[in-house]
């Protein structure tokens, strides 16, 4: 299916509570990664609990262009690598679809390989600026050529003698730190990347399973990441824990549909990823962590979330965005049903993701009757309390599954019905969101 297929708008109605077990898909961050660590490492990695959205699938089929082995047998796959520094060069046009971490985490790991690619993806994924990735890319040797502004089609020539790189980050993102950690796999000596704020360390953690050489510590310059070049990765089992921010869908809406009881087990509770869910118990909400754990490298938990009519709007501490930057959406909907004004900053991020993805919520509030106000790097909503919501909008989501999935959850606690312009989208990340929804009660 690709986006620029006929729309498929979806609705969502006020639901009865919803009750239940919500099962959410593997965590997209950490599946992508396997899938590209497990190509170059050397030997068989089997994944189980791989996200089978249409993002991490249009990274396994850009594996098996580079020459790995990838493929499904019952519920785990199977990655047969290629090593450090053997990725072969593609026959043909690397096609992302909508993965923004897919392209630029490929862009990294060949950039240091001698050979050209060429990456491109749906209408969404060309909008999308890429010389954050390619700028110190360069930096190894690697030359990129595409369209006005850094948009794909883009051709990646890689660095076939490729030079060791020091790079601090000009913002913080956990894409960038990632493509040029993969990139390093490839060059000699030591590459080093500073952080003025920390990122999810998801790549820090994998790389280290797999058998490279990562250090990190926390200095005056910020958070410094050091990788040592040209390590024999091993291959690995790698068990998927399930999405936080797919979780967060689920979660949010036991919190706002009144007599709700939902749990959401086995959840990734990384420190780097878990913000939303600190932000939601400071706000008053009802949520528990039971049979806390570690799958894999990464701390997990089952949680269980229950209708909460004394949400209060708080101002969420701008260090902690790097931490949730993909769940203010859904959080700025949970802030229209709390009591008083909940205060976003540090957000500018959020205008360069799918879609400008605080222009695509502060318009589907306000058509929803919610007062909200925003800037290049901040908004604000007004919470209307619990059931306060009006409703009764049909939202355009701009080919985002984020802001489709939080239009369809607001829907759920509002007086009318919330109409998504196209729900296609959806299946980038959480194929299942539909069916999972309805399971607990949901009327969409």
């Amino acid at each position: 299916m690709t986006h620029d297929a006929a729309p498929a708008p979806l609705t969502a109605h006020p639901s009865e509570p919803l009750r239940g077990e919500a099962r959410v898909p593997g965590d997209k961050s950490i599946s992508h990664r396997a899938l590209i660590l497990g190509a170059m490492a050397v030997g068989e990695t089997r994944v189980t609990g791989l996200l089978e959205g249409e993002d991490v699938l249009a990274t396994a089929r850009a594996m098996r262009a580079f020459g790995a082995t990838v493929e499904k047998r019952g519920e785990t796959w199977h990655v047969h690598g290629v090593g450090t520094g053997g990725l072969l060069e593609p026959e043909d046009v690397v096609d992302c679809g909508n993965a923004g971490t897919g392209v630029r985490l490929l862009m990294g790991a060949a950039a240091t390989h001698g050979f050209a690619v060429t990456y491109t993806g749906d209408a969404s994924l060309r909008s999308r600026p890429m010389a954050r990735v390619t700028d110190p890319l360069s930096l190894f040797g690697a030359r990129s050529f595409g369209r006005s502004g850094g948009r794909l089609p883009m051709t990646v020539v890689g660095a076939s003698d490729p030079v060791p790189v020091r790079y601090a980050t000009p913002v913080p993102s956990a894409q960038v730190k990632s493509a040029v950690l993969l990139a390093g796999l490839n060059a000699p000596g030591e590459t080093v990347v500073i952080e003025r704020e920390a990122t999810r360390d998801h790549s820090e953690r994998m790389l280290r399973g797999f058998g490279a050489h990562v250090e990190t510590e926390a200095t005056n310059e910020g958070h410094v990441i050091r990788l040592e070049g040209r390590p024999e990765l091993r291959p690995q089992n790698v068990a998927v824990p399930r999405d936080p921010s797919s979780a967060a869908f689920p979660v949010c809406a036991a919190l706002i549909v009144p007599g709700s009881d939902v749990l959401v087990p086995n959840i990734g509770l990384n420190p780097t990823r878990a913000g939303l869910f600190e932000t939601l118990r400071e706000m008053g909400a009802d949520l528990t962590y039971e049979n806390e754990r570690e799958e894999g490298g990464e701390p997990c938990a089952d949680l269980r979330a229950r209708f909460s009519p004394a949400i209060r709007g708080i101002e969420v501490p701008p260090h902690r965005a790097a931490s949730m930057i993909d769940e203010y959406p859904i959080l700025s909907v949970v802030a229209a049903n709390a009591e008083g004004t909940t205060v976003m900053r540090g957000v500018s991020e959020l205008r360069v993701k799918e879609s400008d993805r605080i222009d695509a919520m502060a318009t589907g509030l306000r058509a929803c009757g919610v007062q909200v106000r925003d800037g290049a790097d901040w908004w604000e909503v007004d919470g209307r309390g619990a059931g306060g919501v009006e409703g009764g909008a049909t939202v355009a989501v701009h080919l985002d599954h984020r802001i489709a999935m939080s239009f369809l959850v607001c829907g759920l606690a509002a007086k009318r019905a919330v109409t998504v312009d196209d729900g296609a989208a959806i299946a980038t990340s959480f194929p299942g969101f539909v069916p999972l929804l309805r399971g607990l009660g949901a009327p969409l």
